[in-house]
């Protein structure tokens, strides 16, 4: 509690445990992955006790086993607009924009998450949003409905409209209060079997492509996955058959490295769940599923530029074995070891002075060379966590669960401004916020900024 208000920490963490309790009561198989993860990573821990005291050095050892991330789809500006103000009570906000059209999926995004290292400590939940772009529905007359269709709805209760207003009002929430809004929020991203369109339109829609009928055919945002983080995904995806799980064919991102990169994804494949339209005909839909991540170290331009280069050379393979072959084989060119990646620039690090440091900061201020003083055992870099998306992986995610083709006459150019303008505010810059967490870090360590490497 603050001024007796409840945190919006605080409010993130009760939010995330609840969506994640309603998303297993409505999709047990996402209970089942939970528990095999927890099981791999307690697996990881005691087999590599030097990785549990890292972990735990740097506060990630507590926050491991919370989820890490959800998605969600909307229709409309305002529907985007008012997820913004709810996201933001709970300490959430947008960073980075993602144009998933060029991948062949008709939705540009943000993921709305917390921007401080004290935050992300408590807890790193985030939401990667995506708008539909209806412009990019070829048929005029189906582009109309699909509007009419969207404008017509409230995907939020009268209540929580109501609670966002008090809260801006009155700057903050009581206990009774806070309870009450994450119970109404909830409410906007529960599943509805019952669809708002008759079974013509749905099947329109659909053929155009899978995701616009997703986002709509139905009452709500409904989850269309949440995503635990692993300490070792190739296990966790070998392990998935033996859970009755079916995995999808290929794990997005880098390979499998002594230091990770950025941010590995796998998923379970979508269920195919019964709606009943509106017109009463039976049907089923696909679109929900269970993600799993394991992320690793945030890259700088210089590094992003090298990750991105040589991720479009490896290609991409029909089977697992195959892909991560292919990737490990064009990634050995990149540097996999701490010292390497600081000294070429290539990814960010939090410094921080030790005992010994701290004990004479005639030393510290007098050095402008880190690595040695970093040798001499003066300084502390722990590599900063990617807390943060890539666009090639989420639209595999997206199109291994849309049915893995993808579908014509989706791509668009990529358009940030019209994005914000529908949100309502800028996006963050994610490299400008691993930036700025880094200097910061180097500033506690010497204020004259003489540790603050140039043209980074």
């Amino acid at each position: 509690m603050e001024n007796g208000w409840v945190t919006a920490d605080t409010l993130r963490a009760a939010f995330a445990g609840a969506m994640s309790d309603m998303y297993q009561q409505e999709v047990p198989q996402y209970g089942t992955l939970l528990r095999l993860v927890k099981q791999v990573n307690e697996e990881v821990l005691t087999q590599n006790p030097l990785l549990r005291q890292q972990l735990e050095q740097q506060g990630e050892l507590s926050r491991l086993d919370v989820e890490r991330h959800g998605a969600i789809r909307v229709g409309t500006a305002a529907e985007l607009g008012m997820l913004r103000q709810i996201f933001a009570i709970m300490g959430m906000f947008p960073v980075g924009y993602y144009d998933l059209s060029q991948a062949g999926v008709p939705v540009h995004s943000t993921a709305f998450r917390p921007l401080d290292e004290e935050a992300l400590k408590v807890n790193p939940f985030r939401l990667f949003t995506s708008l539909l772009r209806t412009e990019l529905i070829e048929d005029p007359t189906l582009r109309e409905q699909a509007v009419s269709i969207l404008a017509a709805r409230d995907i939020f209760t009268p209540r929580c409209r109501a609670l966002v207003a008090l809260h801006q009002q009155q700057g903050g929430f009581t206990a009774t209060q806070a309870n009450e809004f994450i119970h109404e929020a909830l409410e906007t991203f529960r599943w509805h079997p019952q669809t708002k369109v008759e079974s013509r339109v749905y099947q329109a829609l659909n053929h155009q492509h899978r995701l616009i009928a997703d986002v709509v055919c139905f009452p709500g945002c409904h989850i269309n996955h949440l995503t635990p983080r692993t300490l070792d995904i190739d296990r966790v995806q070998a392990l998935m058959p033996e859970a009755g799980i079916t995995p999808k064919a290929t794990i997005e991102g880098p390979p499998r490295r002594k230091v990770p990169l950025l941010l590995r994804q796998t998923s379970f494949r979508a269920l195919e769940e019964k709606v009943t339209f509106l017109d009463n005909a039976g049907g089923t839909h696909t679109a929900r599923f269970g993600e799993i991540e394991q992320r690793g170290i945030a890259l700088t331009t210089k590094g992003r530029a090298l990750y991105d280069r040589l991720l479009a050379q490896a290609g991409t393979a029909s089977d697992n074995v195959t892909q991560q072959r292919q990737l490990e084989a064009v990634f050995s060119v990149f540097p996999d070891d701490e010292q390497r990646l600081r000294q070429q620039g290539l990814a960010w690090f939090s410094w921080s002075l030790t005992e010994k440091g701290k004990a004479d900061p005639a030393r510290i201020a007098g050095e402008t060379d880190r690595e040695k003083l970093l040798d001499e055992g003066y300084l502390l870099a722990v590599p900063v966590i990617y807390e943060d998306f890539l666009p090639v992986s989420a639209a595999g995610i997206f199109q291994s669960n849309l049915g893995d083709e993808c579908q014509a006459g989706t791509a668009g150019n990529a358009s940030q401004q019209a994005f914000e303008e529908a949100l309502g505010s800028p996006v963050h810059d994610e490299i400008a916020l691993y930036r700025q967490r880094e200097i910061a870090s180097l500033l506690q360590c010497n204020a004259s900024g003489a540790l603050i490497p140039a043209g980074r």
